[in-house]
């Protein structure tokens, strides 16, 4: 069963209307002041004061925590709350999880990061667009929080306990053995370096990894990486600099008769590095200055981590000044289509 402190926490995240209780408090209160303060952080910090980071730190910690905890509280909640009081209460308690991935990733992208543009706090949304208590509150404080229907998906039919965690890309994940194979944008996510050939790694993430690191996401479950989100703040100039330096690097490095001796995922990785690949219309680009690519395990069936990712990528983007994201998918690829759809 669930111990007095867990239900002290759940009775806290939705305390009353208008009123939340203390760890629900402390949430926004550390929200709040770190997104306000990130200016102290960061690489380069844009003002240098070592006694102000150390405290922007130890304020993230405390946030992390409880961030932690309150994921922790979901997964617990699944497991042992009785049937009617979970199908009752498992919504709200789903949205909170959801947001507080989204939260404390763009806390830890804060703390690594240096916002350029900083945005204001919006507040241009109809009131009725948000819904009310904890998740209204931290949606409204998000940097996309005025996108009310990328913030609304009904919860799953079956409640799952499963725990995520999701963070900004570390130095460590350029050099993971194994990566699961995705169901997202393209057909799979392995092995970075596939001898003779190069994997589908190189090919869907391989340019945001070397052109674009500080835009990528990783979203982990109890077996690994299930996901991931990757982002071009300037996709113009991502583009040329893929164009005119990745990929003749790559293209180099496997030339198009490796195929020959290549396995069919190699020769399908190679086809995709040695074709051109399509252009965007200067149009676009003007209206959507910063592109995105986003995909998730075939064991994710859970949507809410999905959105996370797509929240958090977006924040990062908009803290640093875009307006606009567009995504490259194939007409005929529907299982994209589907991906990207779920997520509104």
């Amino acid at each position: 069963p669930l111990t007095l402190e867990e239900v002290q926490m759940l009775v806290e995240l939705f305390y009353l209307p208008y009123h939340h209780g203390p760890q629900a408090q402390h949430l926004l209160e550390h929200f709040q002041w770190l997104w306000a303060n990130s200016f102290s952080v960061g690489v380069p910090a844009a003002v240098p004061d070592v006694c102000g980071g150390t405290r922007w730190r130890g304020r993230a910690q405390a946030f992390q925590l409880l961030c932690a905890q309150t994921c922790h509280l979901h997964s617990r909640f699944v497991s042992s709350a009785g049937r009617a009081l979970l199908y009752d209460l498992h919504p709200y308690l789903w949205d909170i999880r959801n947001i507080l991935l989204a939260a404390g990733a763009f806390v830890l992208w804060l703390g690594c990061q240096s916002t350029t543009a900083p945005i204001l706090l919006g507040g241009d949304a109809e009131p009725w667009a948000r819904r009310g208590g904890l998740f209204g509150e931290l949606q409204a404080l998000l940097p996309v929080g005025n996108s009310c229907d990328l913030f609304y998906h009904p919860p799953p039919l079956f409640p799952s306990s499963q725990v995520y965690i999701l963070r900004p890309l570390l130095p460590l994940d350029k050099e993971e053995d194994v990566w699961p194979e995705l169901s997202g944008p393209g057909a799979g996510w392995l092995r970075a370096q596939l001898s003779p050939a190069p994997a589908l790694a190189g090919r869907l993430l391989g340019s945001f990894l070397s052109l674009s690191p500080e835009y990528t996401f990783v979203l982990e479950d109890e077996d690994g990486p299930c996901g991931y989100a990757a982002g071009a703040l300037c996709a113009e100039g991502f583009l040329q600099q893929r164009d005119s330096s990745w990929l003749p690097a790559i293209r180099h490095k496997y030339p198009r008769d490796l195929g020959t001796a290549a396995p069919a995922l190699g020769q399908e990785a190679l086809l995709f590095f040695h074709a051109e690949p399509p252009a965007v219309p200067p149009a676009v680009l003007r209206r959507f200055p910063s592109l995105v690519q986003l995909g998730t395990a075939p064991r994710v069936l859970d949507v809410g981590p999905s959105r996370s990712l797509a929240i958090c990528l977006l924040s990062a983007l908009r803290a640093n000044g875009s307006r606009g994201v567009f995504c490259q998918v194939s007409d005929s690829d529907r299982q994209q289509l589907s991906f990207y759809s779920k997520l509104g």
